[in-house]
């Protein structure tokens, strides 16, 4: 109903989606460097995905056009199953932790070194970093709270394309 009238809703949801991202960029940014917690290889891409997250929501809120809303709503989807799908494994390395830590690379020296096809697969793998839980708030790492975080990304994103593709936007 409100949908066939103008298109403030989802513009307004999408904004709050790219607010809320920055938001726990940057407080991912005080935890690396007021509280001194270095990010292992699967946070950076948590990182990345966010940042995406935040840009894909931040330039889709810009445009009315429910064509550009419903694209925009379907690359953030994308972006939030990626960074929901990185989260997971972070998360099970950190509950289920390999016998054999090792600890890898950083992901810059690991991409000075190898060629891009090879340095995906080692950042999956992850290391012993990746599994080690330094901050904890309510019982839950880190990884737990992106995962949950990314998740709700996804659901918001998947029910705008439901809302979007069910109403009559113009």
């Amino acid at each position: 109903m409100f949908l066939r009238k103008n298109t403030a809703f989802p513009r307004g949801v999408l904004a709050l989606v790219c607010f809320g991202s920055f938001a726990m960029l940057v407080f991912g940014l005080y935890l690396q460097h007021v509280v001194g917690l270095e990010p292992c290889p699967m946070c950076i891409v948590q990182r990345y995905a966010l940042l995406l997250v935040a840009l894909v929501a931040g330039l889709t809120a810009l445009f009315s056009g429910r064509l550009v809303l419903l694209f925009g709503s379907g690359l953030l989807l994308l972006n939030a199953g990626f960074g929901v799908f990185v989260a997971a494994r972070q998360s099970w390395l950190q509950w289920f932790p390999p016998e054999i830590a090792s600890c890898g690379r950083d992901f810059y020296g690991m991409i000075e070194t190898f060629p891009l096809q090879r340095v995906i697969p080692l950042i999956f793998k992850g290391s012993g970093d990746c599994s080690l839980i330094d901050w904890t708030f309510l019982g839950l790492s880190i990884a737990n709270w992106s995962f949950l975080s990314f998740t709700a990304i996804s659901l918001i994103a998947l029910a705008l394309i439901l809302r979007l593709t069910s109403a009559r936007v113009r």
